[in-house]
């Protein structure tokens, strides 16, 4: 499956791509961004990749740049709950050199036209750290809208940052013209 924008394409994640996730682990930046305490080793990281390829309630992609191919990160749709048309988002570029450059942004666009037209779900929904002030410009320009706080949630590097809950209902994103 390839989902194509822009400056960005999605397609499924493949072996070759777990160097890059496992670079992902070893930079400080990253984990605080996304409050990540576990490191994952290579075989972690495929043990990991086969479980999620068994899991029918969870699409996973690599981000790809359209001008080289290369992967800039990668993202997912999970817990997707037919029942009650909704599913959770998640997304990390792997590189801090390719934050501030529009990708994570166009990747999140995408993921939200599969999950609204191809999956015909009406509430795609995450969560997002206080301190990544940059992760939540990107969700808000491309239509997340935030819901709820949950204070004090993390403690990481000597200090609490607040859980933000944001979402894209369906309505929402028929009125962004995505």
């Amino acid at each position: 499956m390839l989902i194509t924008g822009k400056t960005v394409f999605l397609r499924a994640i493949e072996e070759k791509d777990f160097i890059s996730i496992s670079k992902s682990f070893q930079d400080e930046e990253i984990l605080y961004m996304t409050g990540t305490r576990t490191l994952l080793n290579m075989e972690q990281i495929k043990m990991a990749h086969r479980n999620f390829s068994n899991d029918s309630t969870r699409y996973d992609f690599a981000i790809c740049s359209q001008e080289s191919g290369q992967i800039l990160g990668d993202l997912s749709i999970s817990e997707i709950d037919i029942d009650n048309k909704k599913a959770m988002f998640r997304i990390a570029l792997h590189s801090t050199e390719k934050h501030g450059r529009g990708y994570g942004t166009e990747a999140t666009k995408l993921a939200l036209r599969f999950t609204f037209e191809e999956l015909k779900l009406n509430r795609l929904e995450l969560q997002v750290f206080s301190h990544n002030i940059r992760g939540i410009r990107a969700y808000e320009k491309a239509g997340f809208i935030k819901e709820g706080i949950l204070r004090q949630a993390l403690f990481m590097n000597g200090t609490y940052s607040d859980e933000i809950i944001m979402s894209v209902i369906k309505k929402d994103y028929e009125l962004n013209d995505n």
